[in-house]
């Protein structure tokens, strides 16, 4: 069928002519006609054109609804496994030193954020707790960069791939991923994107680990200086569900005290399992003492004879899990039981997993264990 404007023209004419019996003259009303129709036609298409080419992700999908290549590239998705590093025009770039690969890997923020949630946070926990940890992971890397930290750690790097920092997979790492797994992380870093946590308008310091004790700890009862939305909050969660609640070691008296930079003869009472490894004659441990608890129930101080110790350096010192810390004497050793991983200070993952398999939206989770804090958009122009 012919368009419209091509049958007006046709009826202003005699339908039996033929073109070249036409005269000039009705030859250049045709011409005429059909070019001001063209006109017309193209005044009305382009700017559905001009608004297509300014929105290539809306308008590139496939039926099924997923982004073609192209798109993703820009939008920094990922696609049958891969991860493109393409960012929103002003999303700012973070650079990874990749310590295995003694190399640097350059991101999109909200990429860096995908690969330190894919690290940090096992994929197999509920969608609420891993938007938690990417809103924290997120935050930290802000934060940092808001205070001119950029370009200070290895090779000129904004932060490097361990838990010096916040432990991070390579593009390379998170492309050997399955698809469900993608998909997943996806959600939890797209469903956050650009949220951090704030106090006073600050983005704040945060620290997150693994398992608590049952409660989690002041910063200033594990590094001296208190932080007001780091406080010991109740985590009743992670003696249910981690496997990292408790832990047993085993330590020769010699190793102990070594460890402990405590001479020997400073403790009579170590003397009787001195120098025998799994001996029948056990250790006398009368001499190691707790002198005070945190608020997070955790070691404050305890002496070994006239040695004393912040329960932070006896974990530290004796390569401890927690600073929640048992002890007894056992066949010629020193058995030191340990409730909890990590320093204890912020967010517990196991503890965000527990909250999240009970209801818990991320943003529950986040006021939780930072208190006072809100949720703010991030923008460059902070």
């Amino acid at each position: 069928m012919l368009p419209e404007s091509t049958r007006r023209v046709r009826r202003l004419l005699p339908i039996r002519w033929k073109w070249r019996k036409r005269s000039p003259k009705e030859k250049g009303l045709v011409r005429g006609v059909l070019w001001t129709v063209s006109l017309m036609m193209l005044a009305l298409l382009l700017p559905l054109l001009l608004v297509a080419k300014g929105n290539p992700v809306q308008d590139s999908r496939s039926a099924s609804g997923q982004l073609s290549e192209s798109s993703a590239r820009q939008s920094g998705s990922v696609i049958d496994g891969k991860i493109y590093e393409h960012p929103a025009a002003t999303e700012p770039y973070i650079r990874v030193f990749l310590s295995g690969a003694d190399k640097i890997e350059k991101v999109p923020l909200e990429q860096y954020v995908r690969g330190v949630v894919a690290a940090e946070m096992p994929i197999e926990f509920e969608l609420e707790a891993l938007k938690a940890q990417a809103i924290a992971s997120r935050t930290y890397i802000v934060r940092r960069m808001e205070q001119g930290l950029a370009g200070k750690a290895e090779k000129g790097a904004d932060v490097n791939d361990t838990i010096s920092y916040q432990a991070y997979l390579s593009l390379e790492e998170l492309s050997k991923k399955d698809a469900e797994s993608i998909k997943k992380l996806n959600r939890a870093v797209n469903e956050t994107s650009g949220q951090i946590i704030t106090y006073k308008d600050k983005p704040i310091e945060a620290l997150f680990f693994s398992t608590s004790n049952g409660y989690t700890e002041n910063a200033e009862d594990y590094w001296n200086n208190p932080v007001p939305y780091l406080k010991s909050v109740e985590s009743p969660w992670d003696a249910m569900i981690s496997p990292r609640y408790k832990s047993v070691t085993e330590m020769s008296p010699d190793d102990f005290l070594t460890k402990l930079s405590i001479p020997v003869q400073a403790v009579p009472a170590f003397g009787a399992g001195s120098n025998h490894s799994k001996s029948s004659t056990s250790p006398s441990l009368v001499d190691m003492k707790v002198i005070d608890r945190t608020a997070g129930k955790r070691i404050g101080e305890l002496k070994i004879g006239s040695y004393a110790f912040t329960g932070r350096e006896f974990r530290e010192k004796l390569g401890l899990r927690s600073s929640d810390v048992e002890w007894k004497s056992k066949n010629g050793m020193i058995e030191l039981t340990t409730y909890g991983y990590g320093h204890g200070v912020g967010m517990s993952q196991y503890g965000a997993q527990g909250m999240a398999l009970e209801g818990a939206e991320a943003k529950s989770i986040i006021t939780h264990y930072y208190q006072g804090v809100k949720l703010t958009t991030y923008s460059v122009d902070r």
